[in-house]
């Protein structure tokens, strides 16, 4: 995809100039002068309303937890409620987990049955908020597991990498793949087939943040295997303005670095710095209820986040039935409030 695909971006219009002769430097400059996006953590933990690890920390066996499928009705998420409620705290993009750690994907995919739209919500979630982000001219970032996934059968191995990547059961569990018959390139070609159909089928992707991280880290003698450079690669050949993340960055080759929570120094490349309106985790967790972020402590993220000329990203985590929990919505408008008789905090 390029220009002659589907024209500048609308959330890049005001670089229409620059976006014509380096449509990636253009991007860069946008996410710059971005300052405020927002996260959206929501899967099937979100039903479970025990976060977003519930199936590693509980040792939920595979087919338990994949019975969770059975009650994603999405029955109040809404794509345009969520937009223009970023736009009204003055965001400038939107980033949702398109498939987190278990493995469940929120769009229409040909590489997982493990999907939305064979849930009882049959919705391609990724494709409504990708069409009402490009309407409002807000950027569509979107959130990828990669080095974790605890449903695909050849995906990383406790046995071979460390950090968590997949949860302890006892016994193990019979649908992954162990020994001689695990092959990590299988789910890399996974990977690759599934962020090629992100960057083919949605319009223009501000971003691929990737996450898991830690997984890849945890043995850096093979971390070569993971092939992430090729991965990049593909990325930018699909969608030149695409921005690359993976977290405090994992190659060094990425177009942003996004740590979690805090960070104490500048960056040469751009900086977003992402946390929660929940204390820690970002599925929705129900034991979180009346313990949500408020407008000065939001207020006081975007000031730290200025301090480093970093954006922030703010994430809330939907509720089962896909609505946004009603704190987060009173914070955000709020938020909204203050920054448009203010302007953004810096001190």
């Amino acid at each position: 995809m390029n220009e002659s695909t589907f024209g500048t971006p609308a959330y890049l219009r005001e670089f229409g100039d620059l976006y014509q002769e380096n449509p990636r430097q253009a991007a860069l400059e946008w996410f710059r002068g971005a300052r405020f996006g927002l996260f959206l953590h929501y899967g099937l933990y979100s039903i479970g309303g025990r976060h977003e690890w519930m199936q590693l920390r509980d040792c939920v066996p595979v087919r338990e937890y994949a019975k969770l499928v059975k009650r994603f009705d999405a029955v109040r998420f809404d794509a345009g409620e969520i937009t223009d409620m970023a736009l009204q705290a003055k965001m400038k993009y939107v980033n949702m987990t398109t498939r987190h750690h278990d493995g469940f994907c929120l769009f229409d995919t040909r590489f997982s049955d493990f999907n939305s739209v064979n849930s009882p919500a049959k919705r391609d979630l990724v494709g409504e908020l990708a069409r009402e982000c490009e309407r409002k001219g807000l950027g569509l970032f979107l959130y990828y597991s990669h080095g974790r996934d605890w449903w695909h059968p050849h995906a990383p191995n406790n046995g071979d990498w460390g950090a968590d990547a997949r949860p302890d059961y006892d016994p193990p569990e019979s649908s992954y793949m162990y020994g001689a018959d695990h092959n990590l390139d299988i789910y890399l070609e996974f990977v690759t087939n599934q962020v090629t159909e992100l960057l083919s089928n949605y319009g223009p992707v501000a971003g691929i943040w990737l996450d898991g991280i830690a997984v890849p880290l945890s043995r850096p003698e093979k971390m070569h295997l993971f092939r992430t450079d090729r991965l990049y690669e593909r990325i930018h050949e699909l969608q030149e303005q695409t921005l690359v993340s993976y977290k405090q960055q994992l190659l060094g080759t990425e177009d942003f670095c996004t740590p979690e929570r805090k960070w104490d120094r500048p960056m040469s490349i751009p900086l977003e710095i992402n946390t929660t309106l929940q204390p820690t985790v970002w599925g929705y967790c129900r034991a979180d209820d009346g313990k949500h972020k408020g407008r000065d402590e939001v207020l006081e993220c975007l000031r730290n986040a200025s301090k480093l000329d970093a954006n922030l990203l703010l994430n809330t985590g939907p509720l089962g039935d896909g609505s946004i929990h009603v704190e987060d919505v009173t914070t955000l408008r709020e938020v909204g409030l203050w920054l448009q008789e203010n302007g953004f905090p810096t001190e």
